[in-house]
């Protein structure tokens, strides 16, 4: 969950390290850190807090250096302090170390290490790395050695770099299970724990794959692999991304910023290579049982797959989260385990397509990171284009894999023969006009869902509801609200209101239920009382729903009507909505929009 950066070049890189780390700061935010080498004596500073305020506090862009490390924290073992900040330092003084993940067999390596002399200062996994560096190092007398020693004996996910004060223009880098890539430049190179810590500068960069380790320089770099120990060849792939997307582009947040990028994110889901996605609807079409995976945001964007391959293309495929995969699926060589991931790196959902793979399953995913983890270990994968998404909360990245998603579905209906080509054809047009909708919603009714949610900000419990395909978004709509705004929400189907859920509503109950459109004549009714449930017991119920004004308005304590859509997309409409009236319940309370406490964006460790 960290963010790891560093830098070798020709000229101060102290700048270069400083726009790497920040760029990461997304990945974690408790406190920051950098090593920098003067020559041969290393200078660390570290302390909690957020990158911006770190380096100012320690003048950090004052201090000179070719060469350097960086790191901004997701506290996982040990509380946020100081000392438990990285970088962390041997005990001699001469390696400096940052790391990503978690050293799971670290306590008997401690309390070996503590036996033999070596003092502890933090709380955290991290701090044995620079102890044995040291102890492999006295035996051997070089730093590759002691680097592979050290790899050879540590277990669980990380990566991590170091620098040496033994050879001061090097920097040292291994992952496992957690992602690091290169950046390579003329005459500079980075390292990151993903593609924003050097974008600015090379678009250059070569993705190391677990058990590979690097020793980069300025003018030349080497990976080799732990387990054979020879060099490996690596392809130096091209990062797609602009640079300048990964910016606020005048905007007051990242979230803001990327809830209105959707229209153009769905313009991109639509223009994906259709071979491509024929190739993974072969694979649903020639399993024998299929599953969705996913897990926080991704799996409320699986529990909407179900939905649309079983409305569309009457197929069942259970929706399963990620950490709860292994005790419940029953795969073999005729499953396909289709997996959604942002980031591509998301620990669980890796460690449940290893699981499927180890079965024999087939697998696939949609992920938003070229080259990452999952990526690279699927058998067919959609990039799905949405570009860099920076702020923790997921937006622009689950809306577009729901429309993948919808697309996937409606041309196994068309290979099935379900629907027909014209009906095909007709859906298709409903998802075209998707863009232009969602952004006319933004233009013309973001002004009164900023007006609805500052008037209920006080509200402490939220119960977010709706029936059918609407039930995932209910769900997916109140983890915004949670997330960001830090406020109790509960997404539930509308029939579990008598089930218990209509002893809980008083005046601090608030509900907000997604009504589908009337042409869903079913779903609609069921809706419709629901709603009426909660109002004879005098709740408040904001209703989101495509009538005509004046019409149920007695249902309504309020309401948000929108434009007359097609049944496919309406639920969609309605996801924008949920992510926009979370956004300003959490400006309202000014809370920290694009750092909420205690998340991080990519999530590599259990």
């Amino acid at each position: 969950m960290c963010g790891i950066t560093g830098v070798v070049g020709l000229k101060s890189i102290s700048e270069l390290l400083f726009e790497g780390v920040r760029n990461l700061e997304y990945r974690g935010y408790d406190s920051c850190g950098v090593a920098l080498m003067n020559k041969t004596r290393l200078i660390i500073k570290k302390d909690i807090g957020g990158v911006e305020e770190f380096y100012r506090k320690h003048n950090v862009l004052q201090l000179k250096s070719k060469i350097g490390i960086a790191h901004t924290r997701w506290a996982t073992h040990g509380k946020v302090t100081r000392n438990n900040s990285h970088p962390f330092t041997s005990r001699d003084g001469n390696f400096a170390v940052v790391h990503n993940g978690i050293i799971s067999n670290y306590r008997p390596l401690r309390d070996q290490l503590r036996k033999e002399g070596f003092k502890f200062s933090s709380e955290t996994d991290t701090e044995i790395l620079a102890h044995l560096l040291e102890k492999f190092y006295k035996r051997s007398r070089n730093v590759e050695k002691a680097f592979v020693k050290t790899l050879n004996l540590i277990e669980g996910t990380f990566a991590f770099a170091f620098i040496s004060s033994y050879l001061p223009e090097q920097i040292f880098c291994a992952k496992r299970e957690s992602p690091l890539m290169l950046g390579i430049g003329d005459e500079i190179k980075f390292i990151g724990s993903d593609f924003n810590a050097f974008i600015d500068h090379t678009k250059n960069a070569v993705i190391l794959d677990d058990d590979e380790y690097a020793i980069l320089s300025r003018d030349t770099y080497v990976v080799k692999s732990l387990l054979s120990k020879e060099e490996v060849t690596k392809p130096i792939i091209k990062i797609e991304w602009d640079s300048e997307t990964s910016k606020k582009g005048g905007y007051p947040h990242y979230m803001l910023k990327e809830i209105y990028e959707q229209p153009q994110t769905i313009s991109n889901a639509l223009d994906l290579e259709t071979s491509g996605l024929d190739e993974i609807v072969n694979l649903f079409a020639r399993s024998r049982n299929s599953y969705f995976l996913g897990v926080g945001t991704t799996f409320y964007v699986a529990k909407y797959a179900k939905y649309v391959f079983s409305q569309l293309a009457q197929e069942f495929f259970p929706s399963v989260s990620s950490d709860e995969f292994m005790v419940l699926a029953n795969v073999d060589k005729q499953s396909l385990v289709f997996a959604l991931s942002q980031s591509g790196e998301t620990f669980d959902t890796l460690s449940a397509l290893k699981y499927a793979k180890s079965r024999g399953a087939r697998t696939a995913a949609v992920v938003n990171v070229m080259g990452s983890s999952i990526a690279r270990l699927v058998e067919k994968v959609v990039l799905q284009g949405s570009g860099p998404e920076i702020c923790v909360i997921s937006t622009k990245a689950a809306l577009s894999q729901m429309v993948i998603l919808t697309l996937l579905a409606m041309k196994l209906a068309l290979k099935k023969k379900v629907i027909t080509r014209k009906t095909y054809n007709q859906h298709l047009r409903a998802l075209q006009d998707l863009p232009e909708i969602i952004q006319g919603i933004l233009n013309e009714r973001s002004g009164f869902i900023h007006r609805l949610a500052s008037k209920y900000s006080g509200s402490r419990n939220w119960l977010y509801l709706g029936r059918g395909v609407y039930y995932p978004i209910a769900l997916e709509a109140a983890l915004k609200m949670k997330e960001v705004a830090y406020i109790h929400a509960e997404g539930m189907p509308g029939g579990f209101l008598k089930h218990g859920t209509l002893a809980m509503i008083d005046d601090d109950v608030f509900s907000i239920v997604f009504v589908p459109p009337p042409e869903d004549k079913a779903l609609y009714e069921l809706t419709l009382n629901s709603i009426e449930e909660i109002r004879a017991r005098s709740g408040f119920v904001l209703g989101i729903h495509f009538t005509e004004r004046g019409k149920n308005q007695d249902l309504y304590s309020e309401e948000l009507i929108l434009p007359k859509v097609h049944p496919l997309t309406a639920p969609l409409i309605q996801l924008v909505i949920g992510q926009l009236f979370a956004y300003f319940t959490a400006t309202s309370l000014k809370r920290n929009i694009d750092k909420p406490r205690f998340l991080a964006k990519s999530v590599t460790v259990a």
